[in-house]
C-alpha cells in the first residue's frame, strides 16, 4: 500500500525521469484508465491502491498537462492535477481554483475533501509546510459555493473530519461543512468610515439597540421564517433610524450550529451565519446601516467554544486550540472549551478574527462577551478545580496579555473603533489605556448599575425607601470606567421576566415604572443599550424561536413606550449635556440624592464647559408631589423637555404646563429654584429656554 505522507508532491505530479523526459504520477483509486493530456499518453497502474504512472520521454519541466480519468462504470473526467503546482500560500497567475490551507501541526496526514472529489480523502492529500504546522494544496477548477472539509489522520491512525476554522462561509445548519466563497461586494461607505475615524466615541452620543437577527421580525407569509440579511438591511435600518438609535449591536452572527445558544457557541469564527444569507449579503446589511447613519457593533466570543467534533475541539487529535488540562480547558458553566491563549497561534487566530470583522465587514466595533470568565482562573470553579498562575494568584495572565494586545491592535489599526467589555467584577481599569495599566477597552458594561437599578425598580414603591442607596450607589463609581448602561437580552430570559413584567403594581403602574426606568437610564451618565422588545413593552420573556410581538403597538400603552424611547433618543442626541462629558465628574451634579422617604432623586447633567445643562427629577412613588422645590443654576424659564407621565406616552398628564419660571431663591446649592408638580411614578427633564 502506497503511503503519500506529509509530502505527496514528492511522489505525485510531474518529475524528471531517470533516463530523461518527464514522468507523471497520479493517485486515482478505482480508476480503469488514466491518460495524460494533451499528449494522450496512457498511464500504467503501478500500485493496486491506485498509483498510475506515465512516461513522456520528450517532455521537459515545467509541464502543463491535464489528466483524463476513466472509471469502470463508463464515466470519464478531465481534471487538472493539483500536484502540478508549487506551494500556493500566495497568488497563482492564470489558473482558477482554491488554495486550501489548514493548521494541524500534530496530524500524520491531511486531505481536503468536498463536493469536487466526492468527499474521498484519498484523492487530494495535502502537503505539510514543515515546522509551521500548516498543510496546503491548490485544487484547480473548484468553484465558489463548493462544500468542503479537511480529513485529518491523527498520529494514532484515527480519521477526523473537520470544518475549516477560517472558512468565510458555511453550510446552513444543521449542515456543518465549510463553503468556498469569494466576495464580489464593492463598498461605498468611505465617507462613513472617514467620519468614524474622526469621532471621539467617548464624547459622542451612543444609544445602542441590541438585536438578535433571527427573532427581531419574521415573515408570517412564508412559514414564519426569519428575515434575510438584505431584508433586515431595509427594515431594521428604517426602524432603528426612526427610533433614533445611533448603533445596533448584534448578538453573535458568527456561524454556530445550535440556535439555542443565540450565537454564543461559535464554530465558524470567520463566517457570518448562513441562516440569513451569504457573507456579501451581510456586507450589504452593514453598508445599509452606514448609509442610514447607524453604526454596527458585533458581539464577539473569544472566551470559549463548543465541543462539536467537526469543529475546533481536538482539531488535529491533540488539544490544539484548547488547554489540555480540564482545570483550564473546560468551562464548568457552559460545557464548552477554553482557548489556550498561551499559544501564539491561538492568540493570532483570535486577533486576526477580530480584525477581520472590522476590516472585511466594516463593523464599527466589538463587544467582547464573558470577559470576567477570561480574567480569573477560578471563575465558577471550586477549590482544587483551578490552577494558580506563576505567582500563585487567581488572575489569568495569558488572557490579560491577550486582551491588552487585542485592544492596542484594534485601536491602532482601525480608526474610531469601539471595543466594549462585558465584565461583571471590579477588575480595575477595564476601559483604561494599557499604558496606564488598564486592559485597553474603550467601554465597559456597567453590570453593577444594571443589577442595582433593576433591583430598586422591582420593589413596591412602599419599600423603595429602604433600598434608596441602590439607586444612588452607581454615582460613587460612575467615572471609574467608561461605562455603557445595559438593559440587555440577559435580563429578559431564564425566568427573569420581561422588563415590563418586572415592574410592580397594577397595569398602569407597571407602564409608568417602565417609562421612568428608561428616562432615568437615559439621564444617567454612561452610554445606553436596550435590547429589542424593550421599546415595545413586551409582556413575555424573549424567545429566540419567534418574532417580537409587534401587534402590541396596537395598544396605546405599548405604543406610548415606543414613542417615549424615540423621544428619549431624539432629546439625548440633541443635548450635549447628556453625553459630552459622560465619564468625568464635572458632567454630573446631585441636587438631592437623599429624599429617601418620598422616593425622589434629582440631579443635573452638564456639557463640557457647562454651557448646556439638563435637570432630571425622578418621583418614583405613585403619589403626585405638589409644590416640590428644585434648585436651578440659572434664572428665566425652564422648559419641560420630557415628562414620562405625558398622555402621549400613556400617562396621566400631570405636569407643569410645559415649563416653570426660576425664582431668585437659592435652593440645594443653586442660586435659583422653582416649585414643581411631580407626576406619579414619573420623571421630568428640564432645560433652560434658549
Amino acid at each position: 500500500m502506497i503511503e503519500l505522507g506529509a509530502d505527496p508532491h514528492s511522489i505525485l505530479g510531474a518529475h524528471e525521469a531517470d533516463d530523461g523526459g518527464v514522468v507523471v504520477r497520479a493517485f486515482r483509486p478505482e480508476a480503469q484508465a488514466v491518460r495524460v493530456l494533451p499528449a494522450g499518453v496512457e498511464a500504467e497502474l503501478k500500485d493496486p491502491a491506485g498509483l498510475w504512472e506515465a512516461l513522456l520521454p520528450k517532455a521537459t519541466l515545467p509541464l502543463a498537462y491535464e489528466l483524463e480519468v476513466e472509471y469502470p462504470n463508463g464515466s470519464t473526467f478531465t481534471v487538472r492535477d493539483p500536484y502540478a503546482f508549487l506551494p500556493t500560500l500566495g497568488e497563482l497567475d492564470g489558473v482558477t481554483g482554491v488554495a486550501f490551507a489548514v493548521w494541524a501541526p500534530a496530524a500524520a496526514a491531511v486531505s481536503v475533501v468536498g463536493e469536487f472529489n466526492s468527499w474521498d480523502g484519498r484523492l487530494h492529500p495535502m502537503r505539510s509546510l514543515g515546522s509551521s504546522g500548516i498543510w496546503e494544496l491548490f485544487v484547480p477548477d473548484v468553484e465558489p459555493g463548493a462544500l468542503y472539509k479537511f480529513e485529518i489522520r491523527t498520529q494514532d491512525g484515527r480519521l477526523r473530519l473537520k470544518a475549516d476554522p477560517v472558512a468565510f462561509h458555511a453550510e446552513v445548519p444543521p449542515g456543518n461543512a465549510s463553503r468556498v466563497f469569494r466576495s464580489t461586494h464593492t463598498w461605498s461607505d468611505d465617507a462613513w468610515l472617514e467620519q468614524r475615524g474622526r469621532t471621539d466615541q467617548l464624547r459622542a452620543p451612543m444609544s445602542i439597540y441590541e438585536v438578535h437577527l433571527g427573532s427581531w421580525r419574521r415573515n408570517p407569509l412564508e412559514g414564519d421564517r426569519p428575515l434575510t440579511y438584505r431584508e433586515l438591511a431595509d427594515e431594521l435600518a428604517d426602524y432603528v433610524t426612526d427610533l433614533g438609535f445611533t448603533h445596533v449591536e448584534l448578538l453573535p452572527v458568527m456561524e454556530h450550529p445550535f440556535s439555542g445558544s443565540w450565537g454564543y457557541q461559535v464554530t465558524g469564527y470567520f463566517a457570518p451565519t448562513s441562516r440569513f444569507g451569504d457573507p456579501d449579503d451581510f456586507r450589504a446589511f452593514v453598508e445599509r446601516m452606514h448609509e442610514r447613519g447607524v453604526g454596527v457593533i458585533l458581539d464577539w466570543v473569544p472566551a470559549h467554544f463548543p465541543r462539536d467534533d467537526w469543529a475546533l475541539a481536538l482539531f488535529d487529535g491533540t488539544h490544539l486550540y484548547e488547554h489540555a488540562d480540564p482545570r483550564r480547558g473546560a468551562h464548568p458553566d457552559w460545557g464548552t472549551l477554553v482557548f489556550n491563549l498561551g499559544r501564539s497561534e491561538v492568540r493570532n487566530f483570535l486577533l486576526s478574527n477580530a480584525l477581520y470583522w472590522l476590516r472585511e465587514h466594516h463593523a464599527d466595533g466589538i463587544r467582547v462577551d464573558a470577559v470576567a470568565s477570561m480574567l480569573y482562573l477560578d471563575y465558577s470553579r471550586k477549590a482544587g478545580e483551578w490552577i494558580p498562575n506563576e505567582f500563585g494568584g487567581r488572575e489569568d495572565l495569558e488572557s490579560v496579555a491577550f486582551l491588552k494586545t487585542m485592544n492596542e491592535t484594534l485601536h491602532a489599526r482601525v480608526p474610531g473603533v469601539i471595543s466594549a467589555a462585558e465584565e461583571s467584577t471590579a477588575w480595575p481599569g477595564v476601559s483604561r489605556p494599557t499604558y496606564l495599566g488598564g486592559l485597553g477597552f474603550g467601554f465597559k458594561w456597567n453590570m453593577g448599575w444594571m443589577h442595582d437599578t433593576l433591583q430598586y425598580f422591582q420593589k413596591d414603591p412602599v419599600f423603595r425607601q429602604f433600598s434608596h442607596h441602590t439607586l444612588t450607589f452607581s454615582l460613587l463609581y460612575a467615572f471609574s470606567e467608561n461605562f455603557i448602561l445595559p438593559l440587555s437580552h440577559d435580563e429578559v430570559v431564564h425566568g427573569k421576566r420581561s422588563l415590563l413584567d418586572k415592574m410592580p403594581g397594577d397595569r398602569w403602574q407597571k407602564f409608568a415604572n417602565l417609562r421612568a426606568l428608561y428616562a432615568y437610564m437615559w439621564a444617567h451618565p454612561g452610554k445606553k443599550l436596550l435590547f429589542m422588545g424593550g421599546e415595545l413593552g413586551e409582556w413575555n420573556e424573549w424567545s429566540a424561536e419567534g418574532s417580537l410581538h409587534w401587534n402590541l403597538l396596537e395598544f396605546a400603552e405599548h405604543a406610548g413606550v415606543q414613542s417615549l424611547v424615540r423621544d428619549l433618543n431624539d432629546l439625548y442626541r440633541d443635548e450635549p449635556a447628556l453625553w459630552e462629558v459622560d465619564f468625568e465628574p464635572h458632567g454630573f451634579r446631585w441636587l438631592d440624592a437623599n429624599d429617601v422617604s418620598r422616593n425622589i432623586v434629582s440631579f443635573m447633567r452638564l456639557s463640557k464647559g457647562g454651557e448646556r445643562v439638563l435637570v432630571c427629577i425622578a418621583n418614583l412613588s405613585p403619589v403626585v408631589r405638589d409644590n416640590y422645590r428644585i434648585g436651578l443654576p440659572r434664572g428665566g424659564r425652564w422648559r419641560e423637555a420630557l415628562n414620562t407621565d405625558s398622555g402621549l406616552y400613556g400617562g396621566s398628564n400631570v405636569g407643569n404646563y410645559g415649563g416653570v419660571e426660576a425664582e431668585s431663591c437659592p435652593w440645594q446649592g443653586q442660586p435659583y429654584s422653582a416649585e414643581l408638580t411631580l407626576p406619579p411614578l414619573g420623571i421630568l427633564w428640564l432645560t433652560p429656554e434658549r
